[in-house]
This record gives structure tokens, C-alpha cells and sequence, in this order.
């Protein structure tokens, strides 16, 4: 065992762990943030994507010991400060970019980061950004209309919809 510490959320946290823990196994069952979503248990399908440092990062890939000082978000903490959905989180409702719900946390960081380092992306570029990112139900129509809504543009084989 060993004692790990990072800021979760904008709340400092320390846990002693096993040196085999996965960050998402650390956020799910230590403090309880099941949000981020455990899919596919082989770094496929993206559901347990949350941003390290600023940087979306699957959680499933990473041990519990390496995030130790970072500053980690979840979705639990996209919202904006009064409660309501972020501008993505909005999109994805207003756009139906989701139907099960179940790759949507995961959709919902991989946007925003893309968003972040990318403000204006083509459709290929979401299309690409999203290669990690897997969606049993929706086809991705609605999810690539969600992101370039939220990035303030409309997709060009959509603007007669």
C-alpha cells in the first residue's frame, strides 16, 4: 500500500491504495465518482476518459500512484457553477448526442479538450479527435452535431436540416 494525494474536482483527496490501482478504479470506488464510466476493461472505448492536468487522459490506462500532485476533473465537475450543464453537456441534450447515456461522460471530455486545444474543428477533425471514444448507440451523427454546435458552428451537411 501506498498513500497517494491529488486535487479531484478542486478538492485536495489522499487514500492509501494498492500500487495495481487504476485511476478510475481510485475514482469510482474510493471517492465514489462513478460518473466516469468503466466500458471495455482495454483502453478502447474512451468512457472513462477525465482530464489530468488540463489533458484528457483514459483512466483506465493509468495507475492511481501516477496522478499523484495533478489535478484531476471528472465529469462530475463540468457542470458550470450554478448547476447547470456546461455548453457541450448543453449540446449534447439539445443535439441528442447521446441515447443510452453510457459513453456520454467520456464524449462530454473528449469534446471539451478537443474544444479547448481546437475552437473552431472541421467535422474530420472531431471525427478524428474521437477515434478513442466508443458509442454503441447513436451513430455519431448527433454526437458530431453536439460538438460542432457547442464550438458555435453548424456541419455543412447539416445547415439545411
Amino acid at each position: 500500500m501506498a498513500k497517494v494525494a491529488m486535487t479531484v474536482n478542486g478538492k485536495s483527496v489522499s487514500r492509501e491504495v494498492e500500487g495495481r490501482t487504476l485511476l478510475v478504479q481510485f475514482l469510482r470506488d474510493d471517492l465514489r465518482l462513478t460518473g466516469t464510466h468503466v466500458g471495455c476493461d482495454t483502453s478502447q472505448c474512451g468512457a472513462c476518459v477525465v482530464h489530468v492536468n488540463g489533458e484528457a487522459v483514459k483512466a483506465c490506462t493509468m495507475f492511481a500512484l501516477e496522478a499523484e500532485g495533478a489535478e484531476v476533473t471528472t465529469i462530475e465537475a463540468m457542470a458550470n457553477e450554478d448547476g447547470s450543464l456546461n455548453v457541450v453537456q448543453q449540446a449534447f441534450q439539445d443535439y441528442h448526442g447521446l441515447q443510452c447515456g453510457f459513453c456520454t461522460p467520456g464524449m462530454v471530455m473528449s469534446a471539451t479538450s478537443l474544444l479547448k486545444d481546437n475552437p473552431k474543428p472541421t467535422e474530420q477533425e472531431i471525427r478524428d479527435y474521437l477515434e478513442g471514444n466508443i458509442c454503441r448507440c447513436t451513430g455519431y451523427h448527433n454526437i458530431i452535431k453536439a460538438i460542432m454546435a457547442a464550438s458555435g458552428q453548424d456541419m455543412p451537411s447539416m445547415a439545411a436540416e
